[in-house]
């Protein structure tokens, strides 16, 4: 049997090395999480900009004699109105359980304010909607957790309600498993009453910004070492409730940004999938970094996680809706009252309703 010469296999390994070092990492690189598709990215961009462009032109009767840009939404469009509205965005991938309770909230203010909802494609809503929600769903993608996709819906909402109604100022971003804690005209005066101490006095955003927490450090490198570096050194990285509500000149910097989309984008690696909770980083990193002192720094909507499982909050459950603790939840460490609550399982529907008129919808 014939043996290769020692001096050959040398030759032939030494050969073999650059080959080795250029493919080892790329056939070792971490698996990461699905990224989000090209396409949905391209379609996004392009409402994205739509709402930019629409926001900078002058509006109706502002004296540029322009008349008001076409709404996305098409029949939803309206002529900018004197008084400023809130934008009501729920992000949903079930039914919209709380609708009734919402009709009532809304009801005698829809001059007011406008419903958009985000629901996921895959969601199968069965309800029939009440009123308010009809013909308010927008054209949704796939939403999942341990991704940016939840990001992607928010902004979608924003754009669409940017480019819907020029009169839109506020934007509430909502889930099905929200409620509403006070009246409207509480949180509708919140929002106009509150403004910067500064010159010229604009309204803040209520968004939660926090600078620690426990799990900060593995947020930040779930998706590998480096992965956020230049634009979000580790120094400015933030966490905040995904649930906000925002002044309008906030939602048109969300829809503007592509420097720091880019890099919250990126999948999360695999290993890392417990610690990647993108839209809890995406908007308070940005606002904090663009307009910090435009922003309270809390949130509107309370939570409980007292007793979190599996990174979900409290449930509240029907034994346990009463007055007492509509009362309790409005409480807060800010200078406003929670104006919303999550999360509420599907069943205290009933108890909540019963308590709709005498104690929620009442100051």
């Amino acid at each position: 049997m014939a043996y290769a010469s020692p001096y050959v296999l040398s030759f032939l390994l030494l050969l073999s090395m650059p080959a080795v070092y250029y493919l080892a990492p790329r056939l070792l690189m971490p698996k990461t999480l699905p990224a989000i598709p090209d396409a949905d990215e391209t379609e996004d961009l392009a409402l994205f900009r739509r709402a930019v462009l629409l926001s900078a032109a002058p509006a109706a009767g502002s004296g540029s004699g322009s008349g008001a840009a076409p709404s996305s939404f098409g029949v939803f469009g309206r002529r900018p109105q004197a008084r400023p509205k809130v934008a009501f965005l729920f992000l949903t991938n079930s039914d919209l359980v709380f609708a009734p309770l919402w009709e009532k909230f809304f009801a005698g203010h829809h001059g007011l304010l406008n419903l958009y909802v985000h629901a996921d494609p895959a969601a199968n809503l069965t309800l029939p909607p009440t009123p308010s929600f009809r013909g308010r769903i927008i054209r949704g993608k796939a939403t999942a957790r341990a991704s940016a996709t939840l990001i992607s819906a928010a902004r979608r909402l924003l754009a669409t309600a940017l480019l819907d109604d020029p009169a839109n100022q506020f934007f509430a971003l909502l889930s099905q498993s929200c409620v509403p804690l006070l009246p409207f005209p509480a949180l509708y005066r919140t929002l106009l009453t509150d403004n910067n101490a500064g010159r010229h006095r604009r309204h803040r955003s209520f968004i939660e910004i926090l600078d620690s927490e426990p799990t900060l450090y593995a947020r930040y490198y779930a998706r590998g070492d480096n992965v956020m570096l230049p634009e979000v050194p580790f120094d400015r990285f933030r966490v905040g409730s995904q649930f906000f509500v925002l002044a309008r000149r906030h939602a048109v910097m969300v829809v503007r940004d592509r420097r720091l989309w880019n890099k919250f984008k990126a999948p999360c690696l695999v290993k890392e999938k417990d610690s990647c909770y993108p839209e809890e980083h995406y908007f308070p990193t940005l606002l904090d970094m663009q307009d910090p002192d435009g922003c309270t720094k809390y949130t509107l909507t309370r939570v409980n996680w007292t007793d979190a499982v599996g990174g979900h909050p409290h449930t509240y459950q029907p034994e346990e809706v009463s007055g007492d603790l509509i009362r309790e939840l409005r409480k807060s460490n800010g200078t406003y009252s929670h104006m919303f609550a999550r999360k509420f399982a599907p069943e205290t529907l009933a108890p909540l309703m019963e308590i709709a008129d005498s104690v929620i919808l009442r100051d």
